[in-house]
């Protein structure tokens, strides 16, 4: 088999793409462009007269609701399959966004005291994020099932096509929606997250499962996690990548206001992250495939950490949307790599719980990054970016060892 066989080019690829992936990239554009409460859920927060920090501690409790998520998503895909997953997640991600504002309106009402009303607002974030988020170990795991492994670059470049093409349009027209009510975001939000479960039902395949007769358990599959050394370092590499990345759904929004613009610009600035994966992240993804997963992973994190540094002297919309522009880019370069390689790592009949932990190991730094992020932020937020650049310059670090080498000199 030649080298065009083994890569035949973005047409070829997309042409073999099954039409489920198709599918399933539709009902997540639907999805995404409705995800219309986390880049705003700091802001919202403000308005409702929390504090910055306790602000931030409530979107930390959506990276616990991720937590959860990761590990009752994968065991779920693995054991019920992968379309019952995704339709369990939407509908119930609908009944709790719904259920936010109509709480905080009953807790002003009630005149709740400001530690109560945190505890409530932190559960119910994390229920958002448990319910929001437990879908995306199935879809990881559906397109692996779907698609071959010469393909699943393509394939998970046109999954990330729908993800950010929601980005694209949605946060702009939340950033809208906001300047009116907030809990339009929510009822948005609710609305889309119901589409996404009826397109579901309907269309998508189950997937692979495991069946009845096996129980699925978490066990053996976090030995062969331990036992992997190249999956034990993209998680290492993943926590820094995600610490910084997810400074753009909390401390992002801050930097933006405190720079005297808008809510529509914060929404514009993540538009244009969108905007520029959809023009961009198919049309590089031939070239990515060509390239050692590795060498692709780290030359991308370093350009992420590029552009999160340079938001340190960032005050005004052109250089923002430049820094934007930057750490876009490396996103091209490294995110769908990163998930078909994860996707190869995993063996068949553990594939949602791999995906699972990686989900998880994103959960933490979705945690991690709110809560210090805007601790840091607080004390200095130029410390803050330059951290972020840091620590994306550990993940591109880490990505650039050779775990095959140590294993061939460990055996000599």
């Amino acid at each position: 088999m030649n080298a065009n066989e083994d890569h035949p080019g973005l047409i070829g690829s997309l042409r073999a793409l099954p039409s489920a992936v198709w599918v399933l990239a539709l009902g997540t554009f639907i999805n995404r462009f409705g995800t219309f409460v986390v880049p705003f859920l700091l802001l919202y927060l403000g308005e409702e007269g929390f504090s910055i920090v306790k602000a931030g501690f409530v979107l930390s409790s959506y990276g616990v609701g991720n937590l959860a998520a990761a590990w009752l998503g994968g065991f779920f895909t693995d054991r019920f399959g992968r379309r019952n997953t995704t339709v369990v997640s939407m509908f119930s991600s609908a009944v709790v966004m719904l259920a936010i504002p109509l709480a905080v309106s009953a807790m002003a009402e009630a005149d709740w005291g400001d530690m109560a009303r945190l505890a409530c607002m932190m559960g119910l974030t994390a229920l958002a994020g448990m319910t929001a988020e437990m879908y995306r170990p199935a879809s990881n795991a559906l397109l692996t099932d779907m698609v071959p492994e010469k393909n699943r670059v393509t394939a998970f470049a046109v999954y990330r096509l729908a993800i950010n093409a929601g980005w694209a349009f949605g946060p702009a027209a939340a950033g809208l929606l906001a300047k009116f009510s907030f809990v339009y975001l929510f009822l948005g939000d609710a609305i889309t997250s119901a589409l996404y479960g009826v397109v579901a039902i309907f269309l998508l395949p189950h997937g692979r499962r495991s069946g009845t007769s096996e129980p699925v358990r978490w066990a053996p599959a976090l030995r062969a996690i331990r036992n992997d050394r190249r999956f034990r370092l993209y998680i290492c590499a993943a926590l820094g990548i995600g610490f910084s990345y997810f400074q753009t759904h909390s401390t992002l929004a801050v930097h933006v206001r405190d720079a005297g613009l808008s809510t529509a610009d914060y929404g514009l600035l993540h538009s244009l992250n969108g905007l520029i994966v959809i023009l961009f992240e198919l049309p590089v993804s031939p070239w990515t495939q060509r390239q050692s997963p590795r060498r692709a992973m780290s030359l991308g994190y370093g350009l992420v950490g590029v552009g999160f540094a340079l938001t340190a002297w960032a005050h005004d919309l052109p250089f923002l949307a430049l820094t934007v522009a930057i750490w876009s880019a490396g996103e091209i370069v490294s995110f769908p790599v990163g998930g078909a390689y994860v996707a190869n790592l995993a063996p068949e009949d553990m594939r949602g719980r791999y995906m699972g932990f990686m989900g998880f190991v994103w959960s933490v730094s979705a945690i991690v990054a709110p809560t210090l992020g805007t601790f840091i932020y607080n004390l200095s937020p130029t410390a803050l970016w330059l951290l972020c650049g840091a620590a994306c310059a550990f993940s591109a670090g880490v990505m650039t060892i050779d775990p095959e080498r140590r294993a061939r000199s460990e055996t000599s």
